[in-house]
């Protein structure tokens, strides 16, 4: 996840499904008739919405709106319970990340003292430390029985943003990684987020070591947290790390389907969508025609969810597909960059450009193509979805974490199925982690 755009400040912070369906048949024998009833409904779904984000961006001499940003609701509740719960709207759904995070500010006191915190080997409770490309968050692990849509995990661990107690002192091997703390809604840019990416856990066999993962585990008694404690990558109760929620779904959890439909060129308002849960799994996840693009896995030496892109003569092998970031970032010094400081990092070409990049799939090249807009219609609208922008990594204050790459946004997603299939489950026939559209 590589964040979002926030206008008119223009912040770089680097983060044709169907529904249900039923049939009937009827016949005759000895004079009367039979039926046979409708499938179930089918609920492995969820909206998605791309707007202006919370009001809480909108407030105070810092007040922006988000653009190009995908939000669904989650439902938490106390382990156990029906009745101590809340949905919290606005959290950031990210296919380039992994993880239920939350913010303190927007959960209500009930329900956060019916949380339970995560212990570890030591009976103290766990804290986590998860990075960005421009910052990292920190906060406490607890556990909850969560829903999106119709699906739902019991007792789920996931992060509490900026907790206070034990958890209000941020490590130095935490803050020490570089970037800001993202210790607000304000701040991060959304009530939370949801990273639906390509692995089961947030950082798999790494999180022992502070080392090359994007998440690490601490031990926090009431002084504080500060050692660095092992946490084991099971995707199934008793958990420990914090697992994908798709993958810690009973059913339907081997990947998932972003579908938003197409934006005209000049953007809109707002845009409505669909998430849905499982690929090849139910009658309306369906792999069908879509074209197979693997990435690498969790053993890959810069990690998982990594593809190679052409583009001007380049294998650039260090790409993705995110729709945590909110529009496309690549190198051309060929085409203008904006001249107003507010646009700085981003291009504004004269007139539209189309480019063509292309991804290596499974059965050869398959096109990225889009066209690249000038940024200046961030200075002119109000929309929340703008489709067409695009920055260069070399000149924003916080740099790409990989130079041999390309970063397809959310408006990649837009006016086309996005598959994101998770390493070691088969979906659709094949086995992930990959992507496809």
């Amino acid at each position: 996840m590589i964040r979002h755009l926030c206008a008119l400040g223009v912040v770089l912070l680097l983060a044709a499904c169907g529904g249900g369906c039923g049939s009937s048949s009827s016949g005759s024998g000895g004079g009367g008739s039979t039926s046979t009833p409708p499938p179930p409904a089918l609920n492995n779904f969820t909206t998605v919405t791309v707007d202006d984000g919370p009001a809480a961006l909108n407030t105070g001499p810092n007040a922006y709106t988000d653009d190009d940003v995908a939000f669904v609701s989650v439902t938490i509740c106390a382990p156990g319970s029906t009745s101590n719960c809340q949905t919290v709207d606005h959290v950031q759904l990210d296919t380039g990340s992994v993880g239920l995070r939350i913010f303190r500010s927007v959960l209500s006191s009930s329900l956060l003292s019916a949380l339970p915190d995560q212990m570890d080997a030591s009976s103290n409770p766990v804290g986590e430390c998860y990075g960005y490309v421009d910052g990292y968050v920190f906060g406490s692990v607890r556990q909850a029985d969560f829903q999106i849509g119709g699906e739902s995990v019991a007792n789920m661990p996931f992060q509490v943003i900026s907790d206070t107690g034990a958890f209000a002192n941020v490590p130095s091997s935490c803050s020490s990684g570089g970037g800001t703390n993202l210790n607000t809604v304000q701040a991060f840019g959304a009530n939370g987020i949801i990273g639906i990416g390509v692995t089961t856990t947030d950082c798999g066999s790494s999180c022992g070591s502070g080392g090359s993962a994007a998440a690490t585990y601490y031990d926090c008694p009431s002084s504080g947290c500060g050692s660095i404690t092992a946490r084991s990558s099971v995707t199934a109760a008793p958990f420990q790390q914090l697992p994908n929620p798709v993958a810690a779904m009973g059913v339907d959890n081997n990947g998932t389907i972003l579908n938003l439909p197409a934006a005209p060129a000049a953007g809109e308002a707002t845009m409505t969508g669909t998430l849905y849960f499982g690929i090849g799994t139910q009658t309306n996840n369906g792999l069908g025609s879509a074209k197979i693009i693997t990435t690498t896995n969790s053993n890959s030496f810069n990690g998982s969810g990594l593809v190679t892109v052409n583009y001007n003569s380049q294998a650039l092998n260090e790409s993705f597909i995110d729709s945590g970031t909110s529009l496309y970032i690549f190198v051309d010094n060929s085409i203008a960059a904006c001249s107003q400081s507010a646009l700085s990092g981003l291009y504004c070409p004269t007139s539209p450009v189309n480019l063509s990049p292309t991804f290596n799939g499974v059965n050869g090249a398959i096109s990225g193509a889009f066209t690249l807009d000038s940024a200046q219609v961030l200075l002119t609208t109000s929309n929340a979805v703008i489709p067409g922008i695009g920055g260069n990594p070399n000149t924003f204050s916080n740099s790409m974490p990989f130079p041999n790459s390309f970063d397809f946004g959310l408006p990649f997603f837009f006016g086309r199925p996005v598959y994101t299939a998770i390493e070691g489950r088969t979906a659709g026939g094949v086995a992930g982690p990959y992507f496809a559209f």
